[in-house]
């Protein structure tokens, strides 16, 4: 029994008025709130908080362009194109929405959705918004202050409809988006610009709600305009499914191990794009996806000479900082005029927050594992303390410390043509696509612990006439050979 239950009926039923006309209130004036009165199993989740607060900002009139990327299955759709033109359209009955989705059916769903809460009886309680009488389509309909609500699919036509507020869930379909065709995403863009944006009225918002597909995808190319001077300056908030401390962004939904499972399933580029909100793309990149070569036997070929590489990262904290090793080695390959030439192959790659004592015995399982004739170590942050050991314990290894003027992208620079000259190997496994899409997302991407790795390696490779090219003078290369069991 609530402490309302034991007073009189009389001061009772004062109370419960007072208690419903605060409810009320509170849903008008919180999206958050409301959301919860309107979805009573609604899992709420520190990033329905900020999507919240930014909506607010945007009801207010403070926020008039704003970008959420976020992976699927984390609330976006009901969010952004069920609860919030409900919510908005009952503070504002008189103004217009445009919503749009990648399908005319998918957006006129949330139409109907939103229809139908706004004439249910909770509804009434909360707001005096309703519909028109002649009000029956799922994807047009208005409301009796005169506001009206619009949906549409992408490549739609507008003509005629105004908007104060236009929301844009999920432009691209998974289909489209599969084929990785420029001219896709380009098109979207094209009919952003010359549709919906144009319809905006004076003072109008826009809210784009999506996930990340490509560079070039709708979020890319906004961002890549409003730099310009005269563009429409944008807020974006980013969720990544994993956030940089290793935790998920929603733990009261998604576990962590069932987060890991499908990040095992999927292939980097999705993993990364979709549920990271981190997409590359061969524009800008030093080292393409396509100059690598894959490898398909079952096991590696056998290699004259083998190098292990680490990079380490400070103490293991919150920061998006790794300890990443990669381990390769040289071969002799025939190339098209049949000529036996010496190749490069990724054996073997390895990338994980640690402290430092599993750091050291990682360490020294890898090197146990491939008896790499060198083995370099970066003198910085874990590494010195971890050179320090592993000689204590007889490791020979070769310490790197980049000279002055050397930084990251110098260094890739250098290795570059390798790549480029298709010298450069890697097999299908998940270790070798999580380095290819770490170097092709370089040096935009959030991550390079694998990309200093990679360079130490194949700069010394390089250094010690191990391997040349066409684009190298021609020198007589030393020859090194050995003998590896491998597996």
């Amino acid at each position: 029994m609530s402490i309302v239950d034991k007073v009189p009926d009389t001061e009772r039923a004062k109370i419960t008025a007072l208690l419903e006309m605060d409810r009320v209130e509170r849903c008008k004036e919180s999206f958050l709130f409301f959301a919860k009165q309107m979805w009573p199993v609604f899992i709420s989740g520190k990033h329905h908080q900020i999507m919240a607060d930014a909506f607010e900002r945007v009801a207010n009139g403070t926020l008039k362009r704003l970008i959420i990327n976020m992976p699927p299955r984390h609330t976006k759709s009901e969010f952004a194109s069920f609860l919030l033109p409900s919510w908005f359209l009952g503070k504002f009955p008189e103004k217009k929405i445009i919503q749009t989705a990648h399908t005319a059916e998918l957006s006129t769903g949330f139409g109907r959705k939103v229809r139908n809460l706004v004439s249910s009886d909770v509804y009434a309680k909360v707001f005096d918004t309703k519909l028109s009488t002649d009000s029956k389509a799922a994807g047009r309909w208005n409301t009796n202050k005169g506001g009206d609500y619009f949906a549409i699919g992408v490549g739609g036509a507008v003509t005629g409809k105004g908007a104060d507020l236009l929301i844009i869930d999920d432009p691209h379909s998974e289909q489209e988006a599969k084929q990785n065709n420029p001219a896709v995403f380009d098109g979207v863009y094209e009919w952003f610009t010359s549709g919906p944006r144009q319809r905006l009225q004076p003072g109008g918002a826009i809210i784009i709600v999506m996930t990340r597909w490509a560079k070039r995808d709708l979020t890319g190319q906004i961002l890549k305009k409003s730099g310009n001077d005269g563009v429409d300056d944008w807020e974006v908030i980013e969720f990544p499914a994993i956030l940089p401390s290793g935790t998920p962004l929603w733990p009261a939904f998604w576990s962590k191990k069932e987060l890991d499972s499908l990040k095992a399933e999927l292939p980097v580029s999705k993993w990364e794009a979709q549920y990271q909100q981190n997409p590359t793309g061969n524009e800008g990149a030093i080292i393409k996806r396509d100059h690598w070569r894959i490898w398909e036997g079952e096991k590696p070929p056998a290699c004259d000479y083998i190098i292990q590489s680490w990079d380490t990262a400070f103490e293991k904290n919150n920061r998006a900082d790794y300890s990443a090793c990669t381990t390769w080695g040289i071969f002799e390959h025939p190339n098209e005029n049949g000529d036996y030439k010496t190749n490069i192959i990724l054996l073997d790659a390895f990338k994980e927050r640690m402290e430092f004592p599993e750091l050291k015995k990682t360490a020294l399982e890898l090197y146990k594992q491939w008896e790499p004739d060198t083995l370099i170590i970066e003198k910085r942050a874990a590494g010195a303390p971890l050179i320090y050991e592993l000689r204590k314990i007889g490791v020979p290894l070769s310490e790197y410390t980049p000279g002055k003027g050397n930084d990251k992208i110098s260094r890739v620079n250098s290795i570059a043509d390798l790549f480029a000259s298709g010298v450069v190997w890697c097999p299908t496994t998940r270790w070798a696509d999580e380095v290819m899409e770490e170097l092709a997302a370089f040096p935009n991407g959030d991550n390079d612990d694998l990309v200093d790795s990679t360079s130490q390696a194949l700069m010394r490779f390089r250094q010690g006439g191990f391997i040349q090219i066409a684009s190298d003078e021609e020198d007589e290369a030393p020859i090194f050979r050995r003998k590896y069991e491998y597996y």
